[in-house]
């Protein structure tokens, strides 16, 4: 179990929103290893204090049902220091920042852009033996950006895999574990799983929240490189992979590439993609067309709104269809798995899915959760992942990590869409914020 973590990007968004609190929920579980230490390093020119002060408001806003005592200690034990990527003695002296010597767990909360020079700073810093480095999404641009950004990892960790972590903190919300056990053995959907008895399934990510601070983040991805590529693939793979041969990560991880190298879209004409314009959020919020953000380039072109139908190509699937959808802005929050049957729909663990009507199923991905036992902490599956996640680049896990070649396969699906959109083939169509999206 390593016990030094850095958290490189530490008074980020994502740190705030997710990573720090996902700490806080995770002592208050006591589920942490004994004698974690937490260096937070960042461009800013803060000292202990001051971090300290950050992470306090930070928790005060994302992990207010952890008992303040909890964050409390929590907060007093971190430390800071200032980075800078392009001056590796900064990099090494945060990495030289922990009492004692051992691992370190680096932590990459970062803007895309900023993979590369953070990953060849840790490289020339040096990491002790048996360090991870956890590397957040989207991981690279398309392929061939995927295949650089990997090549660089690799070079960094020496080559060893499980030193690798990419990061697909989907595979650790309770709704998409539950995909594989849909279909586990045992279930009563097991009898004729596949196209025999599923007509159609759907893949939806809808939010109703608009861009939350994050357009110039989001105006370099979009929404088919935010969450499609990787969330919405993983979470497909999940429900239409073959079991796996044994429960260890390996098999899993074989048995979820053997998935992907079957999927494929139908073509990039059947595809959709579209950005929100002025209109009012489900919250009463009022906002103004997307492309009028001063974050965002409107020559980018940037969808908020993709849908993609795919083929599973093997013999449990064919001729069932697939839609994989996500969006910005829209109507409501809409955030699971619709399964279509070509009958009456099979009766289930109500744990596992609903029924809202006789020929479909409905899972949910975004329920909330407890922290644990006797913890009165209740967070959306979303944030209450990444202690999963924080769990996994601890311990030596990978199950919410996503291979090297996982992750070629995804780019290999979406890399024809990229290109079809790049070329104008693809109209970029509008809808008004609040609404249910493109016609």
């Amino acid at each position: 179990m390593i016990t030094r973590f850095l958290l490189l990007g530490a008074t980020g968004d994502m740190a705030g929103r997710h990573l720090l609190p996902a700490l806080a929920e995770s002592a208050a579980a006591g589920t942490l290893p004994d004698g974690l230490q937490v260096v937070g390093a960042a461009p800013q020119d803060w000292d202990d204090d001051a971090f300290r002060q950050h992470v306090a408001t930070r928790l005060t806003e994302h992990a207010a049902d952890v008992p303040a005592e909890v964050r409390d200690a929590l907060v007093a034990g971190l430390r800071y220091r200032q980075v800078d990527f392009t001056a590796p003695a900064t990099v090494a002296a945060a990495v030289a920042a922990f009492d004692g010597a051992g691992p370190v767990a680096a932590y990459l909360a970062l803007p895309p852009t900023a993979f590369p020079p953070a990953l060849t700073a840790l490289g020339e810093a040096g990491l002790p033996a048996g360090s991870r480095i956890a590397v957040e999404k989207p991981f690279g641009a398309d392929l061939a950006s995927a295949a650089e950004l990997d090549a660089l990892l690799t070079k960094v960790t020496g080559g060893v895999e499980e030193a690798a972590y990419r990061v697909d903190h989907f595979l650790g919300m309770p709704g998409v574990q539950a995909l594989l056990a849909l279909h586990a053995p045992g279930s009563p959907l097991v009898p004729g799983w596949g196209s025999e008895t599923v007509s159609s399934v759907e893949v939806l990510w809808q939010e109703s929240l608009g861009l939350a601070g994050r357009s110039g983040f989001y105006d370099r991805n979009g929404a088919i490189r935010d969450v499609l590529q990787n969330h919405l693939l993983q979470s497909l793979t999940l429900l239409v992979m073959e079991q796996p041969a044994s429960d260890s990560e390996a098999d899993l991880h074989a048995a979820k590439l053997a998935a992907l190298r079957a999927v494929r879209v139908v073509g990039p004409a059947t595809t959709r993609r579209a950005r929100y314009s002025a209109g009012t959020l489900a919250d009463g919020t009022q906002v103004p067309d997307y492309a009028a953000d001063p974050e965002v380039d409107p020559a980018r072109g940037t969808e908020t709104f993709v849908e993609l139908e795919l083929v599973v190509d093997t013999p449990r699937w064919a001729g069932t269809r697939f839609l994989v959808r996500t969006g910005k802005a829209l109507a409501r929050d809409h955030k699971g798995v619709v399964l279509t049957f070509r009958g009456t729909a099979p009766q289930v663990d109500p744990a596992l899915a609903e029924r809202p009507a006789d020929d479909r199923l409905w899972v949910t991905l975004d329920g909330a959760v407890d922290a644990g036992a006797d913890v009165s902490v209740h967070a959306p599956g979303e944030r209450t992942a990444y202690r999963q996640v924080l769990a996994d680049v601890l311990s030596g896990g990978s199950r919410t990590s996503v291979s090297s070649a996982e992750t070629e396969q995804a780019w290999r699906v979406v890399d024809p869409v990229l290109t079809a959109w790049a070329a104008g083939e693809v109209p970029l169509q509008e809808y008004p914020a609040g609404s249910e999206g493109p016609a």
